[in-house]
């Protein structure tokens, strides 16, 4: 802890804007593609981050920004029941998080480890990003050369930089495709000229749905995930056992109430950031005050009305050009699952489990009994987690 207690608070706060910048890039892009203001997807991040710091005593070094797992969830869920009524699914989201965070402190974290193994969790994430490939390519095909220069810059930052720099490729890629859409004559100002200086963001209610929230309560199986791999992760780096103090109870309930009041104000669900954790293990700096000033700094740049119109003004050249690469990534990291964990697809069952999910979810099955509907991503994990369950897991 001493290599942070002597730094001034200006310091700090240098780090801490610097960290937000590390996550700017993904905290925007989910609302810009769902149709959700950024500004209050901004602000939603800085009030659960700093809720997520309350209830885990102020001990663990984490930022909660937008979840990228509920971008497809979520454009089906708002065609289907309408932005309202998506957002009591959002809502629920939240509130299974919670329920986990009960269990784990019942029961401990194996309960997890039994229902989500990686045999169902890899697969479920392959899903997530495959199934937005689409549209990537739709909105990419707008403009190709905006688009292949956004998407070049980001893979250039990712595989030849070092330092901060690489922890930021989305941000690079879209401030590099946003300059050349305006050399090209593609980008409308009319948004920044129409936004005030100062405005706050406006919050949408939920109009509860239970056809919504049976559709977006299954998608929480890899945020969670996730999650646990983030507070191991992030206690890799800080060398301390978040897991065990202030505990996964605490950290999945804070994660849980983040989301759920997220999905009150019309925002989208946050997660656990690992981009920050990338930033904090380059710049050795674990204490959780940075995360915090980061958290009131993305609140500060929720009300700047000019901010939003710049970020709605991004042609969806840019955005397609650098979902093209995000969502492959996304699948790729359920095929580093598979592989990290060890599965072993020579065994039938587990090939049936992955198998099926894949199916599932990239063919866009769906089940619909009266008004109950079930499909695409979340009905895949369904299928999953009851295969796994159901199927005998005896060697071969």
């Amino acid at each position: 802890m001493s290599k942070y207690a002597s730094l001034s608070y200006p310091k700090k706060i240098i780090i801490g804007v610097q960290f937000l910048f590390v996550a700017f890039g993904a905290t925007v892009l989910v609302p810009l593609l769902v149709g959700i203001e950024p500004s209050l997807a901004l602000l939603s991040a800085g009030i659960g981050t700093l809720i997520f710091h309350l209830i885990t005593k102020g001990k663990v070094p984490v930022f909660l920004g937008s979840s990228f797992a509920f971008i497809a969830p979520i454009s089906e869920a708002t065609r289907m029941f309408g932005y309202s009524g998506m957002l009591s699914g959002i809502v629920a989201v939240g509130v299974v998080y919670i329920v986990v965070s009960a269990l784990v402190k019942w029961k401990g974290k194996k309960l997890i480890e039994k229902i989500f193994p990686p045999v169902v969790v890899g697969p479920v994430i392959i899903v997530i990003g495959l199934s937005l490939a689409s549209v990537g390519v739709d909105m990419a095909k707008s403009n190709w050369l905006i688009a292949v220069v956004a998407l070049f810059t980001a893979i250039v930052i990712v595989v030849y930089t070092k330092g901060m720099i690489k922890l930021i490729p989305i941000f690079i890629g879209i401030v590099v495709g946003y300059v050349l859409a305006i050399i090209l004559g593609e980008v409308d100002f009319t948004p920044i000229k129409e936004s005030s200086w100062i405005a706050f963001p406006e919050f949408t209610a939920p109009v509860w749905s239970w056809r919504a929230i049976v559709y977006m309560l299954p998608v929480a199986v890899a945020p969670l995930i996730e999650h646990v791999g983030d507070m191991y992760a992030i206690g890799a780096v800080a060398e301390k056992d978040f897991v065990k103090d202030p505990g996964l109870h605490r950290t999945l309930l804070g994660d849980g109430i983040a989301t759920a009041l997220a999905g009150f104000m019309g925002s989208v669900p946050n997660t656990t950031y690992s981009e920050v954790t990338g930033a904090i293990t380059l710049t050795k700096m674990y204490n959780p005050m940075i995360l915090r000033i980061s958290a009131i700094t993305a609140i500060l740049f929720s009300i700047i009305g000019k901010l939003s119109g710049l970020l709605k003004s991004i042609p969806a050249a840019v955005l397609g050009g650098i979902m093209l690469l995000l969502f492959g990534m996304i699948a790729s990291v359920g095929i580093k699952t598979l592989i990290n964990s060890k599965v072993n697809l020579n065994k039938t069952r587990n090939m049936v489990v992955v198998s099926i999910i894949l199916t599932v979810g990239i063919g866009g099955a769906a089940i619909d009994f009266g008004n109950f509907s079930l499909a695409g991503i979340g009905l895949a994990s369904v299928v999953g987690v009851l295969l796994n369950l159901v199927l005998p897991n005896n060697q071969e």
